[in-house]
Order: structure tokens, then sequence, then C-alpha cells
């Protein structure tokens, strides 16, 4: 499975820890993310994961910034994006299941390091259920 990860400067310590998780898994990471802690723009990290999710270069996407929430509103401008802001295991299983979410938005001052991976683990296991669900998120997209 081919994973797109990007962060901002407040996401590199989680960035880090993630990526070398999915490795050691065989998950094939794509980084889009900043590697220092200098102030950056989100948009500019978060705009190439969502490209790369919406034209199925990868299979899902993990972005992070402070509070999960700018980097969450970028990535769903992108038409074909449900982007997730999860700060529990169980709201990411629940956006994958019900939503059918394609990436996961951690807020980085607000969860653990361990909390985050967590999510991640759930947010990639988990699959979508389709029935009652298949309707509602296809008419989350503006057409």
């Amino acid at each position: 499975m081919k994973i797109s990860i990007g962060n901002d400067h407040a996401g590199t310590a989680y960035k880090n820890y993630i990526v070398n998780y999915l490795k050691e898994q065989g998950y094939t990471v794509k980084n889009h993310g900043t590697d220092d802690s200098s102030s950056v723009d989100y948009p500019d990290f978060i705009h190439p994961v969502a490209t790369d999710v919406e034209t199925n270069t990868a299979d899902l996407g993990i972005i992070i910034c402070g509070s999960g929430n700018g980097a969450a509103m970028t990535a769903n401008k992108h038409q074909a994006i449900r982007a997730a802001l999860c700060w529990t295991v169980e709201i990411a299983q629940l956006a994958r299941q019900h939503n059918n979410a394609n990436i996961l938005s951690i807020p980085a001052r607000y969860t653990a390091k361990e909390q985050a991976l967590e999510m991640v683990k759930t947010f990639l296991e988990t699959k979508f259920e389709g029935g009652r669900h298949q309707n509602r998120v296809e008419k989350i997209a503006c057409k």
C-alpha cells in the first residue's frame, strides 16, 4: 500500500515517528512534509498529499499540523478528498467505516505520538462499510 504524508513544522517529529513505523511494516511512503521545525505554510505540504490521493498515486494520505484543522481544510478543497480530523482511535475508525475517509489529519499539539500512531494503524486497517453509508459519501463532493 502506498501512503502519502505531509506536515508542517508542528508535525515533523510525529511524521518521522509514523514514517519509521510505516516503513517497518512494508508500506511505500511518499514524504511531502518539512523535515525541520522552522515555521512553514502548511498548504505547501498538504496539497501534494491530497493530489497524490486524488490521482491514485497514493492509496491513502496522512497529514499533520498543530491543530489538524488547517491541514484538513486544505486537503478537503480537493474534490475527491475526504480528510478526517481525528483525535481518538474511535474517530479514525468511524471516519474510514462510515465516511470512507481517504486522508487522516492528525493534531500534533493535541495528541500524544503513541496515540497518533494508534490512529494511523486503525485508519489503515479499517475498511469502508459501504451499504447505507455509500449514498451519503456520494453526496459529499460538490458537483
